[in-house]
């Protein structure tokens, strides 16, 4: 009988490898504190958040980090389970989104001088400058309207240029989480930034790629994180 269960045991296994403890999952990231980064111990707090669920799974979770459109190409790769942290809306095709694992915000941020008066999306993108970040997908409330004004828009490489032209008045209000604006802004001793309106709140998903276990992972997520 012992035998037997030895056997069953092994064979649930088979069925079920993420059952196995030791595995390590490897993903594509990008810089974007503090919720991801190689320049933080963390790797950022987003990162850390799913690297501590994983382990309760003994699962070790390796990140690489590239710019943001690279980081989605390149998870296409087998060596790769997908790409972290992602709104819904950048989960591309050949990747399933898994539960939620953060929140990200979407927020209007201006300079403390200037003010801005307006009662939605449309009125701001008609009445003002706007800057958004080239390789983010906007949700379509933002995006739309950004498209609408594209002569009043401007589309910039990362958080870095955002800030940089709202400094210099290039542009009236950015759009972006709060939190990555506020925190490049705090480390390069800038402090005339501030949060006019946040918009909504986002979920951050691992972008899984559609592989053979690609169904099991999303299943070992969703347990983890109603755990």
């Amino acid at each position: 009988m012992k035998s037997i269960g030895v056997v069953l045991l092994s064979f649930a296994l088979f069925l079920n490898p993420l059952a196995w403890g030791g595995e390590t999952w490897k993903i594509a990231s990008l810089n974007w504190e503090p919720y991801s980064s190689d320049r933080m111990t963390t790797q950022g707090n987003a990162i850390q958040k799913l690297r501590h669920l994983l382990k309760q799974k003994d699962i070790e979770l390796i990140v690489d980090f590239y710019p943001w459109e690279r980081a989605q190409e390149i998870a296409k790769d087998p060596q790769y389970i997908g790409y972290f942290p992602a709104w819904p809306e950048e989960v591309k095709e050949g990747f399933t989104a898994s539960a939620k694992i953060d929140w990200s915000w979407i927020a209007v941020l201006r300079k403390r001088s200037t003010m801005l008066e307006y009662s939605n999306a449309r009125q701001l993108f008609a009445f003002y400058r706007g800057g958004l970040i080239s390789t983010y997908s906007y949700p379509t409330l933002i995006a739309d309207q950004a498209k609408a004004q594209r002569h009043r828009t401007t589309l910039v490489a990362n958080e870095l240029a955002l800030l940089k032209a709202l400094m210099a008045d290039q542009i009236d209000f950015a759009v972006t989480d709060p939190y990555v604006m506020t925190y490049l802004a705090d480390k390069l001793g800038v402090d005339e930034i501030e949060v006019d309106k946040v918009l909504m709140r986002k979920a951050l998903v691992l972008a899984i790629r559609n592989d053979e276990h690609a169904s099991e992972r999303l299943q070992l997520l969703r347990d983890l994180l109603n755990h």
